[in-house]
């Protein structure tokens, strides 16, 4: 029986000579490997498990690899129970095991620097890692959030430092993550998930990969499409959440209620959506997934006045909100300075653990700055969590009537849930409310200001 030698083998030779991928994938078979156990890593890793894959995941933490590996949970909104039921999961920290992995999905932070320039430190480290052990039919995805051109031009070029190519040798994608932590209507699921692919052979393996976990795949023309898509949806908040901001000053300088305003507006069926204003902007999306798209278009000589508009408004709020107790404390015939403020919410948004650019972090720093002595109270973050522009070494304090009684102001950050606005309300000297906890309906609002 003759054999024939791998070495003289055509490319075509050589294609049919690898395990179909889609197959694979269709049986259940492929493992898959998630890179980052985050907010965005951990949900895909329950989702595949769930549908029947072996999932591997990837962490540089481990710390969080050793909890996983406990069958523990280090986000709130994710049940250790859930951790603990999952079928061929395997947390590890060596990524040497990258090798046998089929599908590689990459979801890694992408901050700003202090120019608000992206940071591709983890994108670029993360490729450089799947390079040193990249293989024929491999399909790479990349989740992070980032510039157009990231995917088929950057980490393309990387990848290909091997000799291996995209679209013939290996697959590859770009997938935004829609993650909404704790969001109780919308979970990795249920979110139609939007799909490029460098080339059709690479979006048909990434399409068949997620058509596996999620109600609807959203298959785009590239991973350009893709990656600015996610920017859109982003910058499209980031936007009205900067008008919304803007107009609670006003609006607030002309005795009228924005929350009232926008309450009698959304009973509009059509041509109207709610935004909400705030104390800033937080999470990993909104304040920072915007100035992607401003940096890249300095390379096209254009100008995104809105998004720079925005972001100057949205990075403006926690310096007024901290005039605004300054005036109310003022009104309270008390300074600033010396003062004692108790900050309700440390997290970025209501009902979850998450500190990720949360506006409290600056609202502490401003307040401290000022001369104030502060305190939070956050029942999801007993500790506060060291962040790359903040290490407080604070403590959430109890929240109870003495407690609270001994500060001269309370200033609600976020509006978690288990909050009592009545409770609140009875056992504050003065309030500074800058997510409208506190309604008319709760009774005597003279103690109170928004912000």
């Amino acid at each position: 029986m003759l054999v024939k030698n791998p070495v003289v083998m055509n490319e075509e030779e050589k294609k049919a000579e690898r395990p179909n991928l889609l197959d694979k994938i269709r049986s259940r078979e492929a493992r898959v490997g998630v890179i980052g156990l985050g907010y965005v890593g951990l949900p895909l890793v329950l989702e595949f498990s769930k549908a029947g894959f072996k999932v591997t995941g990837f962490d540089v933490d481990a710390g969080k690899v050793e909890t996983l590996r406990q069958g523990g949970s280090y986000i709130k909104h994710i049940e250790a129970e859930k951790i603990r039921n999952m079928r061929s999961f395997s947390p590890t920290d060596d990524f040497s095991r990258l090798a046998g992995m089929d599908c590689i999905l990459a979801c890694v932070p992408t901050p700003l620097n202090a120019n608000r320039e992206p940071d591709m430190t983890y994108v670029f480290d993360t490729t450089q890692t799947i390079t040193r052990h990249l293989r024929p039919g491999q399909l790479i995805v990349l989740e992070s959030t980032t510039y157009p051109g990231t995917t088929d031009t950057d980490m393309r070029m990387i990848l290909e430092t091997t000799g291996l190519k995209a679209g013939v040798d290996f697959h590859l994608a770009y997938s935004p993550e829609r993650e909404d932590p704790n969001n109780g209507s919308f979970s990795t699921s249920t979110i139609p998930k939007v799909v490029g692919g460098y080339t059709e052979a690479c979006l048909e393996a990434a399409k068949a990969l997620y058509d596996t976990i999620v109600v609807r795949t959203v298959p785009v023309s590239s991973t350009r499409v893709a990656e600015t898509a996610k920017l859109l949806e982003n910058i499209y908040r980031a936007v009205n959440i900067a008008l919304v901001n803007e107009l609670k000053v006003l609006f607030g300088k002309m005795g009228i209620d924005i929350w009232e305003v926008i309450e009698a507006s959304r009973t509009k069926p059509f041509g109207f959506q709610a935004f909400y204003p705030g104390p800033g902007l937080g999470g990993h999306c909104i304040p920072i997934d915007p100035f992607y798209l401003t940096w890249k278009a300095r390379e096209y000589d254009c100008s995104t006045k809105f998004i720079e508009l925005a972001g100057e408004i949205n990075t403006a709020m926690p310096y007024k909100v901290v005039q605004g107790v300054s005036e109310a404390l003022n009104e309270n015939g008390k300074y600033l300075k010396g003062s004692r403020i108790l900050v309700l919410g440390l997290a970025y948004k209501k009902d979850v653990d998450d500190t990720r650019e949360s506006p409290s972090y600056k609202l502490i720093e401003l307040l401290e700055g000022k001369g104030a002595h502060v305190d939070y109270n956050d029942p999801f973050i007993p500790f506060a969590p060291r962040t790359r522009h903040f290490n407080m070494e604070k403590s959430s304090v109890p929240l109870t009537a003495g407690s609270m009684g001994s500060y001269d102001c309370v200033l609600v950050a976020t509006d978690h849930s288990v909050y009592d606005p009545v409770f609140i309300l009875e056992h504050s000297r003065l309030i500074v409310d800058t997510r409208n906890l506190i309604k008319k309906e709760h009774g005597d609002l003279k103690k109170v200001r928004k912000a």
